[in-house]
């Protein structure tokens, strides 16, 4: 029954989705995936038809609607309102993929950025059970205070300010409570995300080149890591380890004894905006430096940053003279394994050297090749798209912007980047076009030189050089002591006539279903064209010429149905 239950509301929902992809102007995607003729919308149709199963005509208000819009704005606003009619989990569908310019266009993306998943808040009292049912204890026994007006609601969250009081003391806090019945809303959506994204690739075979279950693959695991507080409180204490001793950052303490799964407690940060910052008189150029700083050694150094570093996740404390930067909301980060790592410091000291087949080599190890690469024209390409940037001076070169064709570039030629790296470079992109807006004269390149040296220099260091050494000689010592019992198992096999070598050819289902498909065309026009001309022979031209003309039919028909399959293969 339950089942039931949940297709009926699968199937209302993707009732919904393909009424507001008409809406917007993507009825042509709705017929071509075959949800057939979408529901008008409650307020435009007729109270007698409501809940009777009647089909809308075909100029419904919502086509005409979607004509319009379509006429009238580009995709990239068509996809952004569309996601924002949807609701909290497809706006934060949107905001991932606005971490993807290796898969979609820029406008879109441009567009994608500036979903805002601001919703009305949860009353309190259901606020006050969600902590309660979470923390196991009453509100009054955990909280001295606790601010029932929220500072901000988001699709997932509400944060609200309290005073918290323990053994050690009160303490100013802001509490971050996960809104009732989030996770099984989102829990569906991702069910039919899933099935959808499939469905989209299956029946518009050109919109794989944007990989719509990969998209949804990737909002999945960030979705499903955001969705466990306990994740967001890990990676905040990460974070102030990696800055221990750093006066200038500081990230909020996590109060671990009024915090779950579905709840956390944070240090209350008394910082300002950055903007609120420069008005009060603090130095922009300083800011920039410090926040350049801070996530150049999360990615170069740590290989753990902050994946969503705009300004509303950045605070300014301190006095003007010393100011301190303090990054807040930390459920959304990248990782860069220390391969990764290195490779993307190839990229850099690549860029900086100009050394174009250098920084293609590197893009192309950092990804996975998913064809046959022809690696003089890849190079080319990376050549021609790092030539735009690197032509300028130093202080003038967009560093993330060169990241960003890299990767498009890479994409194009079939080489796959990793999520973490796009992941990577968007949060470079946002970092840069934050310093670059408070201090225009900031040179990225120059920043970053000094890490990028030290990082070289422990490289190549002589501890760093000897442990690998040491680690390559005992995968050797372990290869030796394998390869003489593998080799005697092989020679055995061999002996005893159990050795068989299979090959496979990759085509060798496709060629015979196509050599079947001719044979059976042959032998039916075959019979027809025998038939047609016995019957000719005996004198009866008109049936045998029908049998002819039978023949020529199946003929075409083959060829035809050939070239329409070949046409699809090549989409």
């Amino acid at each position: 029954m339950v089942s039931i239950v949940h297709a009926a509301r699968d199937i209302g929902r993707l009732r919904d989705i393909s009424t507001v992809l008409v809406r917007h102007g993507f009825g042509e995607v709705v017929r071509r995936l075959g949800l057939g003729r979408p529901r008008k919308a409650k307020d435009s149709q007729p109270p007698s038809n409501r809940g009777n199963g009647a089909a809308p005509d075909e100029t419904s208000e919502e086509e005409t609607r979607g004509d319009r819009e379509r006429r009238e704005f580009s995709i990239g606003v068509r996809v952004r309102r569309v996601l924002e009619d949807l609701g909290p989990s497809f706006v934060k569908l949107g905001q991932i993929a606005s971490t993807r310019p290796d898969v979609l266009p820029q406008d879109v993306i441009v567009e994608l950025k500036k979903l805002q998943d601001a919703v009305p808040p949860v009353g309190f009292d259901a606020i006050k059970e969600q902590v309660e049912r979470s923390l196991g204890a009453e509100l009054s026994d955990l909280f001295e205070r606790f601010d029932p007006v929220p500072l901000a609601a988001a699709s997932i969250a509400q944060v609200h300010r309290a005073r918290l009081h323990n053994e050690d003391g009160t303490f100013d806090v802001v509490v971050k409570v996960q809104r009732p019945g989030i996770a099984e809303t989102i829990a569906s959506d991702l069910d039919l995300l899933h099935a959808f994204a499939a469905l989209v690739e299956r029946a518009i075979p050109e919109s794989r080149i944007y990989s719509p279950v990969g998209l949804v693959q990737q909002f999945d695991r960030a979705i499903t890591s955001e969705l466990d507080f306990s994740a967001e409180a890990e990676n905040a204490s990460r974070f102030s380890q990696n800055f221990a001793g750093f006066s200038n950052v500081k990230f909020p303490l996590v109060h671990r004894q009024a915090s779950s799964k579905h709840v956390i407690t944070l240090e209350y940060l008394s910082g300002i905006k950055v903007d609120e910052a420069l008005a009060k008189g603090y130095s922009g150029k300083r800011l920039a430096r410090i926040a350049l700083d801070v996530i150049v050694k999360q990615i170069f150094e740590d290989g753990f940053f902050h994946a969503d570093p705009h300004p509303g996740n950045v605070l300014v404390l301190g006095p003007v003279e010393s100011p301190v930067i303090a990054m807040i909301d930390l459920g959304m980060v990248g990782r860069l394994s220390p391969r990764m790592r290195d490779l993307t410091i190839d990229v850099m000291v690549g860029a900086a050297r100009r050394d174009y087949e250098a920084i293609a080599d590197a893009m192309f190890a950092i990804g996975t090749p998913t064809k046959k690469i022809d690696m003089q024209a890849y190079r080319a390409e990376v050549a021609l798209l790092a030539e735009k940037y690197l032509g300028k001076p130093l202080k003038d070169i967009e560093l993330s912007g060169m990241v960003r064709d890299l990767v498009r570039g890479a994409t194009k030629y079939g080489v796959q980047i990793p999520t973490d790296f796009t992941l990577m470079a968007k949060a470079l992109m946002t970092i840069e076009g934050v310093g670059k807006e408070i201090d225009p004269d900031i040179d990225v390149f120059a920043e970053a030189r000094p890490l990028f040296l030290e990082l070289l220099r422990k490289r190549y260091s002589p501890e760093r050089l000897g442990n690998e050494l040491l680690r390559r000689l005992e995968r050797l010592s372990g290869a030796t002591y394998n390869m003489p019992q593998q080799l005697q198992e092989v020679l055995e096999d061999l002996r005893l006539g159990r050795l068989s070598v299979r090959t496979i050819d990759p085509e060798a289902s496709a060629s015979a279903e196509r050599l079947g498909r001719r044979l059976h065309s042959a032998i039916v026009a075959s019979a027809f064209t025998l038939s047609g001309a016995w019957l000719v022979a005996a004198r009866h031209e008109l049936p045998g010429a029908a049998m002819i003309g039978v023949a020529l039919v199946v003929l075409i028909a083959h060829a035809a149905a050939s070239a329409y399959r070949d046409l699809r293969r090549r989409r």
